[in-house]
C-alpha cells in the first residue's frame, strides 16, 4: 500500500511537472539558431521545409502541439458527459499538425471542415478507448475521496438522532 501511494506520488508529480513545462514549449524555437535550414537531432534530421528555416518550423509545430497536448489531457482527465465535444478542436488541432509536418500544404490554418470528420472519427475511436481504461481510476480517486469524506463525518444512525 505505502509503494502504490509513492509510484502514484511519483507518476502524478511527473504529470504536473510535464503539464507545467509544457508552455514552455513554445519558446524552444528561440535556442535554435535563426539561419540554420537543417539540423541534426537524436530523432533525425529536421529540415525547414516549406518554412524554410528549422526555427520557423519549430516554432509553427509547436504552437499547435501545445493546444493539442492539453486538449488531449483535458480529454482523457474530465469525467462530464459533454467530454467528447473537445474531439472536434483536438481533430483540427491534429489535422493542422499534420499539414506543418507535410510541408506540402501551403496554407495549414485554411482547412476545411469537412476534411477533419474522418479524423475525428478515428481520434474520437482512439480517445473513447483510452478515455475508458483512464475512467476507472478517475472514478476509484472520486469514491476513495467520498469515503474519506464519510469516515471524517459519520452520518448519524436513525437510532442516535431520537435520543
Amino acid at each position: 500500500m505505502k509503494n502504490q501511494k509513492r509510484t502514484s506520488l511519483l507518476f502524478g508529480s511527473f504529470i504536473i511537472l510535464l503539464i507545467i513545462s509544457t508552455p514552455y514549449l513554445l519558446y524552444f524555437y528561440k535556442t535554435i539558431p535563426s539561419d540554420l535550414e537543417s539540423m541534426e537531432t537524436i530523432f533525425g534530421t529536421i529540415k525547414g521545409g516549406y518554412y524554410i528555416k528549422v526555427q520557423t518550423f519549430i516554432y509553427t509545430f509547436f504552437v499547435k502541439f501545445v493546444p493539442l497536448f492539453f486538449l488531449f489531457v483535458w480529454f482523457i482527465t474530465n469525467k462530464h458527459w459533454w467530454v467528447h465535444a473537445l474531439i472536434i478542436p483536438i481533430s483540427v488541432y491534429l489535422f493542422q499538425l499534420i499539414s506543418i509536418i507535410n510541408d506540402s500544404e501551403m496554407y495549414y490554418d485554411e482547412v476545411e471542415f469537412i476534411y477533419t470528420v474522418p479524423i475525428a472519427v478515428i481520434i474520437m475511436v482512439i480517445l473513447y478507448f483510452l478515455r475508458s481504461k483512464m475512467s476507472i481510476y478517475i472514478q476509484a480517486v472520486d469514491l476513495k475521496k467520498e469515503m474519506e469524506r464519510d469516515m471524517q463525518f459519520p452520518k448519524k444512525k436513525k437510532e442516535e438522532v431520537k435520543e
